[in-house]
């Protein structure tokens, strides 16, 4: 055992390093895009040695677990520990970070702020996918809000102040649910609050009130992962943020809300989760079905990828839903590869942006000569979010099938009539991924356009685009890289709480 305080290390240095940013010189534009950069490599460095070096895979329980006094008035801790479930997520985010990071370099105004805000951000993200204790959990996850609602207000597009405001009262009014069954869990049963996870798991509520918190939490986390009617706040974020604002909101704000998911309604209240999870997967299939169809009538370019991320979301809801271990690995895959994929749509319609300074579909066409190189990669990654055999997506959504197929809790013929529904929600994605493509390249509407301002993406973009498609090839031939971290994990959730 190891005392080495890893965890708080790896979730204090991007803020704490951040911070220094206001003392360096007010003019020097490079100096602190370059020494952003290198907190992010250095951050995702630590977190990989870490992880290599002090991490049992086979072990399902807690590890590198801190736990320090904090406030000892109410019994308040500084836990923090990981287990199978909050590595992907938090390498996720360090890699997304680090990207976002190197895609943000045509940011000029207020650069130190700006980049003080993205190293912010990855310390709340950190900070909530290893906080073991969940009034640190809620801290970290109201934490994430701010710097989202600036980078959105002072960086966005047109309508920057209509959506920024949007989001934060959408998040905000998630979390004061989050806020309510925090307090009720904590204070349930003792006049101690016992806030700590390893324990709440194995406390037992009357089946009432086990219900209403899960429905509080289920409000708080539907927002953030959106599950409809609670997504509109999404596409209008997405539609006026800056790109690399988007490739953050897109790789790891919707990624927390489905660990939430599983993190608390899953492993503090199973019963509740038993009973809502036909309504779960039935609100999931109609998202799958109803984004995808919205998504086509977007003319907005980051909308028409917002709506899709709603869509591929619905999967991981299936996936949390059908209580077996395939359809939660599946739903933790797909967590990550959508990470990817989104993440790196945004920054390819980011970048297009920037050359055309077009938002609209109908205004656009014809691009694919005067700019091939995106437009191979925007081929490439539309591919890998309609699922393609070989890209990650398709791994996570087939894996998902069967998780859902191999359930026993359902019946026969109502696993039959959702996994023909999900796969017309399939059949809608390749439509307005590819009327997305077409629209963009294809044509001859910028063909005679005056070629001065076009200009290939030069190896900084290249570079971030293809270490994005890199992980999602190989998340696709060898998903065990991911399902290996997980698996564990999900069977203890699963055999703990669920089976016996």
């Amino acid at each position: 055992m190891n005392y080495f305080p890893w965890l708080t290390i790896i979730v204090v240095l991007p803020i704490s390093a951040g911070s220094l940013i206001f003392f360096l010189p007010h003019r020097g534009n490079k100096i602190i895009k370059w020494y952003t950069m290198c907190i992010c490599i250095f951050e995702l460095l630590l977190t990989t040695y870490v992880f290599c070096y002090h991490l049992r895979l086979d072990d399902p329980l807690i590890q590198l677990a801190e736990d320090y006094k904090w406030i000892i008035f109410f019994d308040f801790y500084w836990r923090l520990g990981i287990d199978g479930l909050s590595i992907g997520p938090i390498l996720l985010t360090g890699f997304i970070t680090t990207l976002a990071t190197l895609a943000a370099w045509p940011v000029t105004r207020d650069s130190r702020l700006f980049h003080f805000l993205m190293l912010a951000m990855y310390s709340g993200q950190i900070g909530s996918f290893s906080s073991r204790d969940l009034l640190l959990f809620f801290i970290m996850w109201e934490f994430e809000l701010i710097p989202v609602y600036l980078l959105l207000s002072m960086w966005g597009g047109k309508k920057r102040l209509y959506s920024a405001t949007k989001f934060i009262l959408y998040t905000a009014g998630g979390s004061i649910f989050l806020l309510i069954g925090v307090l009720g869990i904590g204070l349930y049963g003792s006049n101690e609050p016992t806030l700590n996870f390893e324990t709440l798991a194995n406390q037992s509520y009357p089946v009432a009130l086990e219900i209403i918190f899960y429905i509080g939490f289920l409000i708080a986390f539907a927002v953030k992962s959106p599950i409809i009617p609670l997504h509109t706040w999404l596409p209008d974020t997405h539609g006026e943020a800056h790109y690399s604002t988007c490739m953050l909101l897109a790789g790891i704000l919707l990624k927390m809300g489905a660990y939430g998911l599983v993190r608390i309604n899953m492993e503090l209240l199973p019963h509740a989760h038993s009973i809502f999870s036909p309504w779960l997967i039935i609100v999931g299939t109609m998202q799958i079905i109803y984004a995808a169809s919205t998504s086509l009538g977007q003319r907005n370019l980051k909308k028409r990828i917002a709506y899709s991320s709603v869509s591929h979301m619905g999967f991981i809801i299936i996936g949390i839903s059908s209580i077996t271990d395939t359809g939660l690995n599946g739903a933790i895959l797909q967590i990550i590869s959508h990470g990817f994929i989104g993440a790196a749509l945004f920054f390819l319609a980011g970048t297009s942006y920037d050359r055309m300074r077009l938002v609209y579909l109908d205004e656009m066409g014809g691009m694919a000569i005067p700019i091939p190189k995106i437009f191979t990669m925007f081929s490439i990654l539309s591919m890998a979010s309609l699922a393609l055999p070989g890209m990650s997506g398709f791994v996570a959504e087939l894996i998902v099938f069967f998780g859902i197929i191999t359930s026993q809790k359902y019946f026969l013929t109502p696993k039959i009539l959702i996994t023909f529904v999900m796969a017309i929600g399939m059949i809608l994605t390749p439509i307005y991924s590819l009327s997305m493509s077409r629209q963009m390249f294809y044509g001859y509407k910028l063909f005679n356009a005056p070629s001065s301002y076009f200009f290939d993406s030069g190896p900084r973009e290249l570079f971030v685009s293809i270490s994005i498609f890199l992980p999602v090839i190989g998340i696709g031939i060898y998903p065990d890289f991911v399902l290996s971290l997980s698996g564990e994990k999900v069977e203890t959730i699963l055999y703990n709480y669920f089976y016996r």
